[in-house]
């Protein structure tokens, strides 16, 4: 798998990127450390070479299991992870950090990014000069080798940017949730900030694996997710049925498909999740589809069914 610099950074990462929110366990059902550890080392081996991870997945049990998983090849991959909402004043990020440094079992962090802007789920505000101080600190300390932001807007993502190098946005995107492409993209493309798209597969609503009906357990954070509920998961489910016989053009899946549309927008890379080795394998196979330029139109077009009905929200769940 071909890989690509992260923004203007010495950092090299894989197009598509293994997430593990759900190796955290919390906010998931059903999900098993051996699992995850399977799926993660399936991963590198197929050349998912980057891994997304944050402290605040299952309170550092993502990151454990992750270094669990390929602690001893370490210098085959690269670690993205996250300081969270609630500990972005200075000493509280360069303590964070010394956190997921031991529970990765390593001494650098390739990608250490602010996961929620300040005030967000009620965390005190804290000026970005003061986190973006830590982050430098951290950097020139040698312990994080590129500085990223999540759930960012454009406004904050250019405030970010007065004090520091940004090299990464990472935002929720896929062809059902596009809310990036126009607001913070245009900035992200003039700037060389790489987008690193979260929920790629719309929380798996891409792999046309879900019927009509569908209902979640209530601690599955997909019970709370727009894309799930009403008329946009009727509209969903119908732009799902249009896909398919472009997926068959290709010889492809369904999920293979929608991330090989994503990584082929600008400055884009996805970050998708797998439970099972074999989902981290197919994931990986998304790379190698090339898609024509007709195709990619038609499927921007049946992607836009869904997405022009959503409000203006950035947020994909109901929090």
């Amino acid at each position: 798998m071909e890989k690509r610099r992260l923004g203007t950074s010495e950092v090299q990462i894989s197009p598509i990127l293994m997430g593990t929110w759900q190796a955290g366990k919390r906010g998931w059902t059903g999900i098993e450390d051996s699992d995850s550890i399977q799926a993660i080392r399936a991963a590198v081996d197929a050349g998912i070479t980057t891994i997304d991870t944050a402290e605040v997945y299952g309170d550092g049990h993502s990151e454990r299991v992750v270094a669990q998983a390929v602690a001893d090849i370490r210098e085959r991959v690269e670690y993205a992870t996250k300081v969270f909402a609630n500990h972005l004043r200075y000493d509280e990020v360069i303590a964070a950090c010394d956190r997921s440094l031991q529970n990765l079992q390593t001494d650098y962090i390739d990608l250490y990014q602010i996961h929620w802007p300040s005030g967000s789920f009620g965390s005190d505000i804290v000026p970005i000069s003061e986190t973006m101080e830590a982050l430098n600190t951290l950097k020139k300390q040698g312990k994080i080798r590129a500085i990223g932001v999540s759930n960012f807007s454009k406004s904050q993502l250019e405030e970010a940017c007065q004090y520091g190098r940004i090299d990464s946005l990472q935002p929720p995107y896929s062809l059902f949730w596009r809310y990036v492409e126009t607001d913070a993209m245009p900035y992200c493309i003039e700037n060389n900030i790489s987008i690193l798209a979260y929920s790629p597969l719309a929380q798996g609503l891409l792999t046309g694996k879900f019927a009509p009906g569908h209902q979640f357990a209530p601690k599955d954070n997909r019970s709370q997710n727009k894309l799930f509920q009403g008329e946009n998961f009727q509209r969903a489910y119908t732009a799902v049925e249009k896909l398919r016989p472009i997926a068959a053009k290709y010889n492809c899946t369904l999920a293979q498909l929608a991330l090989a549309w994503l990584i082929a927008q600008p400055n884009t890379q996805a970050i998708a999740g797998a439970r099972y080795a074999e989902q981290a394998i197919s994931n990986a196979g998304a790379a190698s589809i090339h898609l024509d330029p007709a195709d990619l139109a038609q499927i921007d077009v049946i992607g836009r069914s869904v997405t022009d009905y959503l409000d203006t929200n950035p947020v994909m769940w109901n929090w």
